[in-house]
Parts: C-alpha cells; structure tokens; sequence
C-alpha cells in the first residue's frame, strides 16, 4: 500500500513534467525562430542601406576615406560615377574606396620600406625618395586600375549581350506590351544569360516604377553603361517618346541595324585572323615544320659529309 501511495505521486509529476518539458522547448524553438527572422529582416534593411557591414576593416577603411576625403566636388563626382559603372553603387561605396587607396598607399611605402630593411642593400637617398613615393603611387592607384578593369569587363558584356536584349524588347512591344512592361520582362529573361544587361535592365524598370521620368531613367541608364549602341538607343526611345511615333517600328529598325553591325563586327575579326595568325606561325608552327621536314635530310647529308 505504501509502494502505491509513492508510485501514483510519481506517475503524475511525470505525466506533468514530460508534455511541459515538450511545451517548453516547442516554446523556445518558435521564439528562436521568430528572433531569428527579425534579425535577418534588420540585416536585409541595413545591407539595402548600405549598412550591412560594420566590422573592423569596414570601419578602418570607413575613417581612412572620411579623413582623406578630396574637397572638390568635380573630383567626387567622377570618383562616384566611375563606382556607378563599375556596379559600386553603395551609399559608402565611395568613402570606402578613397579609404582603400589611401591605406594601399601606406601597405606600398610600409612593404617597400620593410623589403629594404630586410635585403640590407645600400641605397642613394635620391633612390631612396624614388623608390618610397613609386611604391605609394603604385598603391594609391592600384584601385582605380582594377576599377577600370571591372568597368571595361560589364561593358564587354553588355554590348555582347544587347543585340539579343533589343530584339527579345522588339518581340515583347510587337506583342502588345508597353515600353516600361518590355524593359522589365527583358530584364527577367536575360538573367541567366547575361546578368550584367538584366541588373540595369531591372534598375531601368524600378526607376520607371518608382514614378522617375521616362527620359530621366533612359539617361540614368546611358549614363551607368556609358557605351554608344546603349546611348544611341536612348536618343531613339526618348525622341520618340517626345514626337509621339510608334515605338515598335523604329525598335525594329534600329534592332535590324544592330544585327547589321554586329554581322560587320565578325566580318571585321575575321578579317584581322590571317594578321594574328602571322606571329604564332613564325614562331611556333614553322619551326617545328623546319625541324620535322628538314631535319631526316640535314641529318643524311651529316652522315654522308662525315662518312668521306
């Protein structure tokens, strides 16, 4: 009897404490996860904002630009634009940039310092200043080469890319669609060919839905892509969007010159092959010709010569 007045007690603590514990954890895990997606949407706001990366050499880099920051704004705005184009279009992208040269400068002079220690080579002091003010050139400038590189790299793309994009606007207005729909259904086809065109294709048509002017968004977009088809283009949608005529005709026209241009564009690298092929002919092909088709006779005629 007293085994049974201690086993009911126990049976129902466990019968309680087993579904609480249950309750508790099922508890935790839905407030972990309720955190969990409030911390990605304040992380997704400050990325958006440009925020989003707040850690030590961000912020290095971050007080480096402000304190280094040029005070004409001729200078800024061509810095800005350059980081426009080489899709660097942050809120702090520019300061992050100026704090990037301005700390290379200071690797460059440190290592080139530290080098000279280490090698212990006697060194003129003309030499000396020579040599410091290079290496923090070199550094200085290092970013603004490897921006030109990316700058030069999107707009390879995007000229290879837009004869398809026009034509694929081409078939979309034919179809019925108005400009601002077909801008924004040939950014979302071209994504996985060529996503360098469909990101300004997409920022085009969030410009145009954010209530900008058509002709406003239209030389946003020459202005990031700064390359004459894309320029040429605009001049044509803006005159006429401004003279009122039918849209569908003069993108079929252009888009047949295009195609026209990009045919004369192969034609023209075909054209220069034979002049390229010059110098990998001489140097590589004929000499392995000469040695392949000359070398069994010379190699006769030394056994002949060395026989008498």
């Amino acid at each position: 009897m007293k085994a049974l007045l201690l086993i009911v007690p126990v049976f129902i603590f466990m019968l309680v404490l087993v579904p609480g514990i249950y309750f508790y954890f099922q508890r935790r895990k839905e407030r972990m996860t309720v955190l969990e997606k409030i911390s990605g949407e304040e992380n997704q706001f400050e990325k958006a904002q440009g925020r989003g990366r707040k850690k030590f050499p961000h912020r290095v880099l971050m007080r480096f630009g402000g304190f280094f920051k040029p005070g004409r704004d001729t200078e800024l705005s061509k810095t800005r634009l350059a980081l426009i184009r080489g899709a660097y279009r942050q809120e702090n992208d520019l300061i992050l940039f100026l704090g990037l040269k301005v700390l290379l400068a200071g690797a460059g002079v440190v290592s080139f310092l530290v080098l000279k220690f280490l090698l212990m080579k006697p060194m003129g002091p003309v030499y000396l200043v020579f040599f410091t003010v290079a290496s923090g050139m070199a550094g200085f400038y290092l970013p603004n080469f490897l921006l030109s590189l990316k700058i030069e790299s999107r707009k390879k793309q995007i000229t290879k890319g837009f004869p398809d994009a026009l034509d694929l606007m081409v078939v979309c207005v034919e179809a019925g669609m108005g400009l601002d729909a077909a801008i924004s259904k040939v950014g979302e086809e071209i994504k996985l060919g060529n996503p360098v065109l469909s990101d300004e294709f997409r920022l085009l048509s969030l410009e145009l839905r954010a209530g900008k002017l058509r002709r406003d968004a239209l030389k946003n977009l020459a202005l990031r892509t700064d390359i004459e088809d894309v320029n040429s283009l605009v001049t044509l949608l803006i005159q006429t969007d401004r003279f009122g005529t039918r849209i569908a005709q003069a993108l079929r026209v252009y888009s047949d010159s295009m195609r026209v241009k990009r045919y004369q564009l192969a034609e023209e690298l075909a054209a220069k092959l034979p002049t390229k092929l010059i110098f990998p002919l001489v140097l590589f092909i004929l000499p392995s010709l000469f040695v392949v088709v000359l070398g069994p006779a010379l190699i006769q005629a030394y056994r002949i010569f060395l026989g008498k």
